[in-house]
């Protein structure tokens, strides 16, 4: 399983993206960051939820040189079912990659063993590959895509400011901290 700080390995993956099959690889990605966005499974409840507001948050994220990859279990064919069916879920444009043998979910730690099914998983891969942020839980407690674009922010903020770290719920343009000193700036 990986940790923060790893190096991601390259993978190659089918997804239902641009409303047709196609084989996708990390390395595709390689200088932007990557958000891996795993969930239980198509045709639930939580789900389209989550998905629809990622959806709704996808032209942010990209304005921030970020990828969203979702996973799921699914075949290629549920997610193209699904989309064909649900309008939420129609307004997706990012990947939708099915990890049918559970292999992507089991590198990440989300995969349930006995339920063929993934937890909620949020990883934030930065543009160099390397695991930045993990956040794993319960499937009965859905996400916030808003929270995500903050923490895609505060990911970049850091690295871009090496030495300044970024204090809870901060936001652009809010006051940093560096170890040891005050909050950057005068309050």
């Amino acid at each position: 399983m990986l940790r923060i700080n790893d190096k991601v390995p390259d993978f190659s993956a089918k997804a239902f993206v641009d409303d047709k099959d196609k084989t996708i690889k990390l390395s595709d990605y390689k200088g932007k960051w990557v958000v891996m966005y795993f969930y239980p499974a198509d045709f639930t409840f939580i789900c389209p939820t989550e998905l629809g507001e990622m959806a709704d948050h996808y032209d942010a994220l990209k304005k921030l040189n970020t990828e969203v990859l979702s996973v799921s279990t699914d075949t290629v064919f549920v997610h193209k079912a699904w989309h064909d069916n649900s309008p939420t879920i129609k307004r997706i444009k990012f990947p939708m990659i099915a990890d049918s043998t559970g292999n992507l979910c089991r590198l990440f730690g989300t995969y349930i063993e006995g339920e063929g099914l993934s937890l909620r998983g949020t990883f934030i891969i930065d543009p160099d590959g390397v695991l930045k942020i993990i956040e794993i839980h319960d499937n009965s407690i859905g996400r916030s895509a808003g929270e995500l674009v903050r923490k895609v922010q505060a990911a970049q903020f850091v690295r871009d400011h090496g030495g300044e770290v970024c204090p809870a719920s901060w936001k652009p343009g809010a006051k940093t901290l560096k170890p040891g000193l005050d909050l950057v700036g005068k309050i």
